[in-house]
């Protein structure tokens, strides 16, 4: 491997003074409950309405603001979501089996009762996330979604994003940001039943607060600063590689960017891209800190090595430039979304494509994938058998008890096989 460009691939790192400080609005907001909802939404956003849930006029009043184009592109990148989601839930299908003579044993898959859906606003009022949490758990079959986002800078809903929760499925939508949504949705605050799981991605005190809740219910994973990687042979185009790299690199100073490369002629048409393209972007003052500092461009010796380099990686986001795709396809391992020729980018999966865009960072994606209706579904067993089965399977249990000296699991045992000897 030739490092053209070196750069930090920045974890996801519990930072000890932000995991104290949200420890202590955990404290806080447990023990003063809507009333510390509101006061630390007043501090943090100036934001503090009588009622953070907005009604059904409220709801109506917000997507009267929404331009009709606006409504139709979201109907769009939403079926879509839904249409995968629908797929995927088929290959979740009841087991029932005889593993013994009269021992039958099964699995079913049933949705958590309740989920919490967190849509990030910030530096971006990113509507486009309501889809990708709120609409998995619907077709899982989850009863009940709470949905929270921020309120927008000097206050109120942003009209774009209540309507893509509206049309997801929320059943209930508060505008309320930041560790304080986070309590309402797990603690159960101000008329909110405590949720089974939370799901969303957000800023890192609100990635923190799920760390922490973690066990007071589940949550759908952590995401750190989002991430890309490519791998483009000499057949890609500099210009498009470039512009796919700066189009993580404008989300956070901290986004990773990693481009392997396969020739140092091309990884140098890259780097050159990149600076031009740099020189005009809109977003550049976000951007060219996340490539100066998280950037990385290299050459690697071969394919091989190419998907030695993208899979120690372990991208959220990973796009193949190259000739060769099946080769590469069959081989990576380690990603959170896989896009496949130039024809596709990041920007479809997190906008409109139909797969979803809450995704593994910080190279969680060797042990996880994303956020998919399996997310929002429990694998529970079951067992039933006869008596004549509960007569052998309970000899050996017994014995096994025995052996352990837990005494009282054996006489379970013993109890139903003398109740089924005759």
């Amino acid at each position: 491997m030739q490092i053209i460009k070196a750069g930090r691939h920045r974890l996801f790192e519990t930072d000890p003074d932000t995991a104290k400080y949200v420890s202590e609005l955990l404290a806080e907001l447990r023990r003063g409950g809507l009333a510390a909802v509101r006061e630390l939404s007043r501090k943090f956003d100036g934001w503090a309405p009588e009622d953070f849930e907005l009604s059904a006029d409220q709801i109506r009043a917000a997507i009267a603001q929404c331009p009709a184009q606006l409504i139709a592109d979201t109907a769009y990148c939403q079926d879509n979501v839904r249409r995968f989601a629908t797929a995927q839930l088929q290959m979740f299908q009841p087991l029932e089996v005889e593993s013994r003579p009269g021992v039958w044993l099964g699995h079913r898959h049933l949705p958590v009762r309740s989920v919490g859906s967190y849509v990030p606003g910030g530096r971006y009022p990113m509507f486009g996330s309501a889809q990708m949490s709120i609409i998995p758990a619907k077709v899982a079959g989850v009863k009940t979604v709470v949905a929270c986002t921020p309120p927008m800078k000097g206050g109120g809903a942003f009209p774009a994003t209540i309507h893509a929760m509206h049309r997801a499925g929320a059943d209930r939508i508060f505008v309320l940001g930041g560790v304080p949504a986070m309590a309402l949705m797990a603690f159960g605050l101000g008329g909110v039943e405590p949720v089974d799981l939370l799901c969303g991605a957000g800023n890192q005190f609100v990635a923190e607060a799920k760390r922490q809740l973690f066990g007071q219910c589940g949550i759908d994973l952590l995401a750190g600063p989002t991430e890309i990687a490519i791998i483009a042979d000499d057949s890609a185009d500099p210009a498009l590689v470039a512009g796919d790299l700066l189009g993580q690199a404008e989300h956070d100073p901290h986004s990773g960017q990693l481009c392997v490369c396969l020739s140092e002629a091309f990884a140098q048409a890259v780097l050159q891209e990149v600076e031009r393209q740099l020189a005009v972007l809109p977003t550049r003052d976000i951007a060219q800190l996340s490539w100066r500092d998280h950037g990385q461009l290299c050459v690697a010796a071969d394919a091989d090595e190419a998907i030695r380099l993208s899979d120690d990686y372990a991208p959220e986001h990973l796009e193949l430039h190259v000739r060769d795709l099946d080769y590469y396809f069959a081989r990576l391992t380690n990603y959170g979304s896989l896009f496949l020729g130039e024809e596709t980018t990041v920007a479809y999966g997190d906008k409109s494509i139909g797969t979803n865009h809450i995704l593994p960072t910080s190279r969680a994606a060797r042990y996880t994938g994303g956020v998919w209706v399996g997310k929002f579904l429990k694998t529970v067993t079951y067992q039933r058998m006869t008596p004549a089965a509960s007569r052998e399977v309970g000899a050996v249990t017994a014995r096994q008890c025995d052996v352990e000296r837990m005494q009282a699991h054996a006489l379970t045992a013993r109890v139903r096989v003398d109740r089924y000897a005759g």
